[in-house]
């Protein structure tokens, strides 16, 4: 029978530790007492742990709590600069950074143009540079960046390894933006992010297994399974743009993104075509930024035979997936879903319900703004908390 060591003082100071500090962000300001309700402490345990963490600069006196017949109690938050992480997303004509505190606050964003260096590593840390301007921090504070990209990003070496509508993020780069901004950099496919935000405080919060379907300049999916990203063997989990489907030819060159046999159906130009059938606009060809604004057209004015057939083609790929992966929960995002709201959404959880034996929940996303700077936060927020949060007693001894 295996000996079993029983936790150290200093391993249950850390664990305590912790679980104050996630208490804290989550449910805000606490007295020493309601610390020690909630985590089952008592208030000698719960006040030596806060002067340790106070005494470490991660916790403050926020305020008082008034009430009873002695002085009012004292309350205790996260200190907001002790630490700070950076977020990016990068599209070939912009690159968006933004930086927020460790209680997820965003403090700073700011636009660059990558034209005007046309390199990553100076575009990346041109960006990251002036939203610590705007913040009113230096670089050097940041625990944790994390950059969204287009493309396919390997999960074994966290390399870009293909993106078609940013051919100079390629491997390798990864090792240069560490060699210039720290080794917390980490690059992640944008929709992976998309899904990240969506599982930290949008539509799928609370649920482990769902997946987001990405309906924009191209299509993807973010799979999350047992609260954990999907990302494959390759880090091609996703890409069902290339999905087969009945009617369309398959791809003859897989170096053409455009011409996977999903994208060809629901693509810009397919949406472009569907909605000159339909009346709401002349011309076969758009993007999908017009893509978008005739969704949105169309669930203003009424126009359900047009609604109806852009949910039959969105159904296909989400039947597809929902067959081999029975999510139980399907999250509509990206310009288009965005656009189609629930008039959309409503249509194609009824349409996959009548060709697919599963029936899964079909929502909305909830996430306001960018949402792929979103979840590129909440991953360097997870990152920089598990290393801050982590160390609270080291060089203190048993």
């Amino acid at each position: 029978m295996p000996r079993r060591h029983p936790g150290t003082p200093r391993l249950l100071r850390r664990l305590n530790d912790r679980a104050a500090l996630e208490l804290l962000l989550a449910q805000g300001p606490l007295t020493r007492g309601e610390l020690g309700e909630h985590t089952g402490l008592s208030k000698v345990t719960s006040g030596q742990l806060l002067a340790r963490l106070e005494e470490r600069g991660l916790v403050e006196v926020s305020g008082r709590r008034p009430g009873g017949r002695g002085p009012n109690a004292a309350l205790y938050a996260v200190v907001p600069s002790s630490a700070y992480v950076a977020g990016l997303e990068v599209l070939p004509g912009q690159v968006t950074a933004g930086v927020a505190d460790i209680t997820g606050e965003l403090i700073a964003e700011v636009a660059v143009d990558p034209r005007e260096t046309g390199e990553p590593v100076k575009t990346v840390h041109s960006a990251v540079g002036r939203a610590c301007d705007a913040a009113g921090i230096a670089l050097g504070r940041l625990r944790a960046l994390v950059i969204g990209t287009r493309g396919v990003v390997d999960p074994r070496t966290g390399d870009v390894r293909f993106s078609f509508d940013l051919p100079s993020w390629h491997a390798g780069v990864l090792a240069d933006l560490r060699a210039t901004l720290g080794s917390s950099v980490t690059i992640e496919n944008d929709v992976n992010l998309v899904a990240l935000a969506e599982h930290a405080y949008g539509a799928a919060r609370g649920v482990e297994d769902f997946v987001l379907v990405w309906a924009g300049v191209g299509q993807g999916l973010g799979v999350m399974l047992g609260g954990r990203l999907h990302r494959g063997s390759t880090g091609g989990a996703g890409e069902i743009g290339w999905l087969p489907v009945p009617g369309e030819p398959l791809p003859v060159n897989v170096t053409e993104p455009q011409s996977g046999s999903f994208q060809r159906l629901v693509g810009a130009v397919a949406m472009g075509r569907l909605a000159a059938a339909h009346g709401l606009r002349s011309g076969p060809g758009a993007d999908m930024v017009q893509a978008a604004d005739m969704v949105r057209a169309a669930v203003e004015t009424g126009k359900d035979g047009f609604l109806d057939e852009v949910a039959e083609r969105l159904a296909i790929g989400v039947a597809a997936v929902t067959v081999v992966l029975d999510p139980g929960l399907v999250v509509l995002s990206g310009d288009v879903g965005r656009a189609g709201g629930q008039a959309l959404a409503g249509r194609v959880e009824k349409a996959v319900a009548r060709i697919c034996p599963s029936r899964p929940k079909v929502a909305v996303t909830e996430v306001e703004g960018n949402p792929v700077l979103g979840g590129a936060l909440t991953a360097a927020l997870d990152q920089a908390r598990e290393e801050v949060f982590s160390s609270t007693v080291d060089g203190i001894p048993y």
